[in-house]
């Protein structure tokens, strides 16, 4: 396909006559008739860059869903053929707020939740531990978290992980505070009455 060059005028191709032949020097400009004129030289390419989602973790690129800008070269040669990336789109956008908005509805209704058992084990008042008594106000063994779990699903009917109950050392009779770790933001505090038999 041949392409159309048009044609230049003789004050212009004598411009270019006077000012870039036999000049051992590069080009110069000697404007003799008051015109004004301008070289243009090549340009430099625009990078082009793809705002992607990232579909699985990817090595000092990003984590598995986040937005980011790579070089459209390295999504079509990489990222593409190996399914660890897609192009972000409208829909997709859409679909993301709505995957977000549905795990922050959840964390919140989970953390409503851990509130609501807070209040009862902290309305309830001080459960009652009766152990073998010793010396003084010393009891044989030590009261634990399991005593404390089988307890509250006597009286609560409540399962509680014996894992989330932090219980100071009970070794004699009196008043403790266990705390259960019920959510990373709620902690709910519980009394406990040791009793000798």
């Amino acid at each position: 396909m041949a392409l159309a060059l048009p044609s230049l005028s003789s004050t212009s191709s004598s411009f270019l006559q006077q000012n870039f032949t036999g000049s051992s020097k590069g080009p110069t400009c000697n404007n003799n008739n008051n015109t004004s004129s301008f070289l243009v030289f090549a340009q430099k390419k625009a990078k082009k860059i793809r705002k992607i989602i990232l579909k699985e973790d990817v090595a000092e690129v990003g984590k598995k869903g986040q937005l980011i800008d790579v070089k459209a070269g390295f999504y079509r040669n990489y990222l593409l053929p190996t399914g660890k990336a897609q192009i972000v789109t409208p829909l997709l956008l859409k679909e993301m707020k709505l995957e977000e908005e549905r795990i922050e509805a959840e964390k919140r209704r989970v953390k409503e939740e851990a509130q609501q058992l807070a209040r009862i084990f902290e309305t309830v008042g001080a459960f009652k531990v009766k152990r073998k008594g010793g010396k003084g106000k010393l009891i044989f063994g030590s009261v634990t978290a399991q005593d404390l779990v089988d307890i509250i699903k006597a009286q609560l009917q409540r399962e509680v992980d014996k894992r989330i109950v932090e219980l100071p050392e009970i070794r004699e009779t009196g008043e403790y505070i266990a705390e259960l770790k019920l959510h990373p933001e709620v902690t709910a505090r519980v009394r406990l009455n040791v009793f000798a038999n």
